[in-house]
């Protein structure tokens, strides 16, 4: 018999397609989990509606989970609730970090365009940076610079 357990500890294997060093459990994507009778149900919900990926990650969930030989896979992607950036673990905040982007910063309650504006910078730390566009290489990045070491740099952006 398979464990919700074992299956969540197999999901840390799938990584992010764009991102290959978050898993998708750290970027906080993977919703729910159910094991019922050696099947297995994943919900996934995307970062944003509209995300390239979310076949990609769909898939190799999938295909991860099957390779435990379950009964049964059943990968849904969720839409009902929206996926916000307070998902990402603290692990996936490190990881984000090591890649080069900006993590975004935790808000509680509503959300404050002010902390899309203010991100702090991933190679020296510094709040002195400036929004260049919020509309980075993909939907979930925005580009920024920073005036004290002076690099340009991604922030995966709060929502």
């Amino acid at each position: 018999m398979i464990t919700l357990n074992e299956v969540w500890k197999a999901l840390h294997d799938v990584k992010d397609p764009e991102i290959p060093i978050l898993s998708l459990v750290d970027l906080g994507v993977i919703t729910e989990v159910k094991v019922e009778n050696d099947c297995v149900f994943v919900s996934i919900t995307p970062t944003f509606i509209g995300c390239p990926a979310i076949e990609v990650m769909r898939s190799e969930v999938q295909r991860r989970i099957e390779k435990m030989k379950p009964n049964s896979v059943e990968v849904t992607v969720n839409l009902n609730k929206s996926w916000d950036s307070n998902k990402i673990t603290d692990t996936g905040r490190i990881a984000l970090l090591k890649f080069g982007l900006a993590p975004p910063p935790r808000y509680e309650n509503e959300f404050d365009l002010d902390i899309l504006e203010h991100a702090a910078c991933p190679y020296c730390n510094s709040n002195d940076t400036t929004l260049q566009t919020p509309f980075g290489p993909t939907l979930c990045r925005s580009i920024h610079y920073c005036n004290t070491c002076m690099q340009a740099f991604e922030q995966f952006k709060p929502i």
